[in-house]
């Protein structure tokens, strides 16, 4: 893979058995290079860097939950800068329209023609990567309108479709504190984010790295590692990467788990009121099989799968009256399923 400059790399091999593996490694170094890119602008979160990529090149969308000045917009801006995206940003708010997001149709007049026509306005929703800033501040009619187009990833507007661009992915973030006032996303709507991905806060050390470049005259430089074109061909990779019976299994059993019944461990009944259902094992998949690419692997794991667990079920737990009573989260639950369900056979590593 080349990589010079500002110049987004487009020689990412094309599609074909052995090239899929020549692919693999040169987005392993890649990932490496866009990691110490983000690095310039960005004080640790790596887990979160990845998570993000992840979804990224699985073409689904990530939900960031973390509290104010965490550095959730610097992040995503900086990897749109990194991997050569249009990147747009919205203020989600109470009184945020759908046709502020998806754009609306214009009455222009013709100066020469007199002839009046509509003309329709692109929303912030028309680029490669959006920041939903935080979307649970806004009613459920945008909501929908957002979600809608995250699913279709076109925008209707009268009785015309307008096609989003590709590669297109969708980053929301949630505050956590200050609920007053909110439209939380309902569990459905939950479930078309591919992650809730926690961003917690630095480390003591990554902390004062964070207010010594702030604070000082330090600007990073960033460089083009992926065009889009690059990232379209990786997202066909990705659903290509083979994976054993057992990693399969693997993941269909802990999402099975996750649903009170005869089956699922005994705590389950007591904590969860519904569990995860089959997007969950798809998305266990196939984050399983982008990690594995990430790490330069042509085969996912099950230790894969565990890796992007937490991550995938943890807003497709619903916790029981008893469960929140006591003080119990929905990772502390994953946490649990993760210790009693094991895999049928152990990973080959090659």
């Amino acid at each position: 893979m080349q990589y010079s400059g500002n110049q987004p790399s487009s020689s990412l091999p094309e599609s074909d058995p052995r090239g899929d593996i020549e692919t693999v490694k040169a987005l392993n170094a890649a990932y490496l290079k866009m990691r110490e890119q983000v690095r310039l602008a960005i004080v640790g979160q790596d887990q979160v860097i990845e998570q993000v990529l992840v979804a990224i090149f699985c073409r689904s969308h990530a939900l960031l939950v973390g509290v104010p000045g965490l550095a959730k917009t610097l992040l995503v801006s900086t990897l749109s800068r990194v991997m050569d995206l249009t990147f747009k940003r919205v203020q989600f708010t109470p009184d945020l329209m759908p046709s502020d997001i998806t754009g609306t149709d214009v009455l222009e007049e013709d100066r020469t023609t007199g002839k009046r026509v509509f003309r329709f306005v692109q929303g912030p929703l028309f680029a490669n990567m959006v920041l939903a800033d935080e979307i649970n501040r806004t009613p459920p009619k945008t909501q929908a309108a957002l979600l809608e187009a995250m699913q279709e990833r076109i925008v209707t507007v009268g009785n015309t479709d307008f096609k989003l661009p590709d590669p297109f992915f969708v980053l929301a973030t949630q505050n956590p504190i200050e609920q007053e006032g909110t439209y939380p996303l309902p569990e459905a709507q939950l479930d078309r984010f591919m992650f809730m991905i926690k961003v917690d806060y630095p480390s003591a050390a990554e902390e004062l790295d964070i207010a010594k470049k702030v604070t000082g005259t330090y600007e990073a430089e960033l460089k083009t590692v992926l065009s889009g074109e690059d990232i379209i061909k990786l997202q066909h990779i990705v659903r290509r990467v083979p994976a054993a019976d057992h990693v399969f299994e693997y993941a269909r059993d802990l999402a099975r788990a996750s649903r009170p019944g005869p089956s699922a461990p005994a705590f389950i009944s007591e904590l969860v009121q519904w569990g995860a259902g089959p997007r969950a094992t798809i998305n266990l998949m196939l984050a399983a099989k982008a990690r594995a690419i990430l790490h330069g692997r042509y085969h996912a794991t099950t230790e894969d799968v565990r890796e992007m667990a937490p991550a995938i079920l943890r807003h497709r737990i619903v916790p029981t009256f008893n469960a929140d009573a006591a003080g119990i989260s929905t990772d502390q639950i994953v946490h649990r399923l993760l210790e009693e369900i094991r895999p049928s056979a152990p990973d080959r590593i090659t």
